[in-house]
């Protein structure tokens, strides 16, 4: 059988990420490059456990961005749906790394070329062929970009592939926080299965994260499944017949750059194989418990990309925790 393609849509840009762990950005004495951007990383996730992936995205036409899709090419990811903007710069963003991994952000993107993807750049053939449709939330905050996401989870739509949304909330970005939740939110009906962390259920509700009557406010009719990931806890699962946790792998984390990025791969590639785990409450939690592994090995190495697991490394932290 052909592996399944998975198409991601939306942003890659370069975190520039302080050489120190712990300090402010002030303080850093230097700073590494690494590439970024939600749905890239989930695209190379894909590809290195093994499944098919595509980008489709804007890159300014400078070393940056050929740069970064020359990263997308050496990590297996069809670079089809690239196109360049010779007037508009490669986004960046300098994060600070806290003592325990967690991040802050600060962006340039005024306007990066990302957010000028217009509909008539889209390589909609290249969506047509997936079996999954992958995004976020970052290309529906200004023009012409979400006019672009828009028409290509229509074209998605229109041709029976899934939809897979992970919000990846940076508030930064949008102009206000009301106008985030609007923004996220304007499209949630849409999608079949949607990934958001226990802060992002709080941030979008208003609620107790923890609470599953909070949580299912999120679901929809459409909603085949929602996933919220709870950090090193784990995950929970909500469909509309069953709902469950999965527990997660303790690791010595250094930066959790990638990690939610690094779960979503993992479970796309196996959704990809096999649409009945949305059915199947055993296999669900198999699946989830092995995309729980990847995210968690993603935390053991600074940046993204370069932490992004093969099926070995989740399997053997796995086993070294069964025991």
């Amino acid at each position: 059988m052909a592996t399944p393609l998975i198409v991601s849509f939306g942003e890659m840009l370069i975190d520039f990420v302080p050489d120190t762990s712990g300090v402010s950005l002030a303080e850093s004495n230097g700073f590494l490059k690494a590439p970024g951007g939600a749905p890239a990383n989930v695209a190379c996730a894909i590809s290195k456990l093994g499944g098919k992936s595509a980008f489709i995205g804007k890159f300014g036409d400078d070393e940056f961005g050929h740069m970064l899709v020359n990263i997308l090419k050496k990590n297996g990811v069809n670079s089809e749906g690239v196109c360049f903007d010779t007037n508009a710069r490669t986004a960046l963003a300098f994060v600070t790394l806290k003592k325990d991994g967690e991040r802050e952000f600060m962006f340039y993107r005024n306007p990066s070329a990302d957010m000028l993807l217009k509909e008539s750049e889209l390589n909609k053939d290249l969506i047509k062929k997936a079996k999954i449709f992958h995004y976020g939330s970052i290309s529906l905050i200004s023009e012409p970009c979400r006019s672009a996401h828009m028409a290509a989870m229509k074209t998605a739509k229109d041709a029976g592939i899934l939809l897979s949304y992970d919000p990846n909330v940076r508030l930064p970005l949008w102009p206000s926080s009301k106008a985030a939740i609007e923004g996220i939110k304007s499209i949630w009906n849409e999608a079949d299965v949607i990934k958001v962390s226990d802060d992002e259920v709080a941030f979008l509700t208003n609620g107790d994260a923890e609470k599953d009557d909070v949580v299912l406010t999120l679901m929809h009719d459409k909603l085949k499944l929602l996933i919220v990931t709870d950090g090193e806890k784990g995950c929970r699962y909500y469909t509309k017949k069953f709902k469950g946790k999965v527990a997660g792998y303790a690791v010595k984390s250094v930066d959790t750059t990638g990690a939610g990025d690094s779960f979503v791969g993992a479970f796309l590639v196996s959704l990809g194989k096999d649409g009945s785990i949305l059915e199947d409450e055993g296999k669900l939690k198999e699946t989830l418990a092995f995309a729980n592994a990847c995210g968690a090995v993603c935390t053991t190495q600074k940046g993204a990309i370069p932490a992004l697991p093969t099926p070995s490394d989740a399997q053997q932290l796995m086993k070294s925790k069964s025991k």
